[in-house]
């Protein structure tokens, strides 16, 4: 790997007690979990000695909760196109009661009725990538399930439907990245929850 390029590193946020019961957890602020929270630590420890020129967070309290307890509050900055894709009438629901109502739902491919479109959603991961490109240096990134699957997709210029073959643990590790200069974006790791508990 050419030590020049940057990475990018995407934390999700630990456990809460919806991620635990396949909840749709999109503009809703959630806590963490007591598990959730332990994991926001052990993620901390897995990125210990890395140098991060930038640090982002969403917003919401779970993925400001894990940068905390990651050891990086104190650096972050906000940034509210990290928040979860606002799934709309389906918020809080599991995707077995969505399918009750509407069989062939998926949010990557339909969007959140009343919420965001996929469209929304691609735009303000494409704001995020082309911030985060102009950074020199590594960044950090918190923010959360539905919304980290899209960014990669975007990052490596495929839609955000792509993010649907993308699953993503709670307390997982993900770095995007560059593999021979600036104009090759790929997914270097994908995750990668190796030091959260069960």
């Amino acid at each position: 790997m050419d030590e020049k390029l940057p990475s990018i590193y995407l934390a999700r946020h630990g456990e809460t007690a919806w991620s635990l019961t396949g909840q749709h957890t999109g503009l809703s602020d959630i806590p963490l979990t007591q598990r959730g929270e332990r994991n926001a630590v052990r993620l901390g420890e897995r990125l210990r000695g890395i140098t991060f020129a930038a640090v982002l967070s969403s917003p919401l309290q779970r993925a400001r909760r894990t940068c905390e307890l990651a050891g990086y509050g104190d650096v972050a900055r906000i940034d509210p196109d990290l928040v979860e894709w606002n799934y709309g009438d389906y918020e809080g629901l599991r995707t077995t009661e969505i399918h009750e109502r509407d069989p062939g739902w998926n949010v990557f491919q339909n969007g959140g009725p009343h919420g965001e479109s996929v469209a929304e959603v691609s735009a303000r991961a494409d704001r995020v990538v082309a911030r985060v490109r102009e950074i020199e240096g590594c960044v950090l990134v918190f923010s959360s399930g539905h919304f980290l699957r899209a960014l990669a997709a975007r990052w490596v210029g495929l839609p955000v439907t792509m993010g649907q073959y993308l699953a993503l643990d709670t307390a997982a590790l993900s770095i995007l990245g560059y593999e021979h200069n600036r104009r090759s974006p790929v997914i270097r790791l994908w995750n990668d929850a190796g030091h959260a508990a069960c």
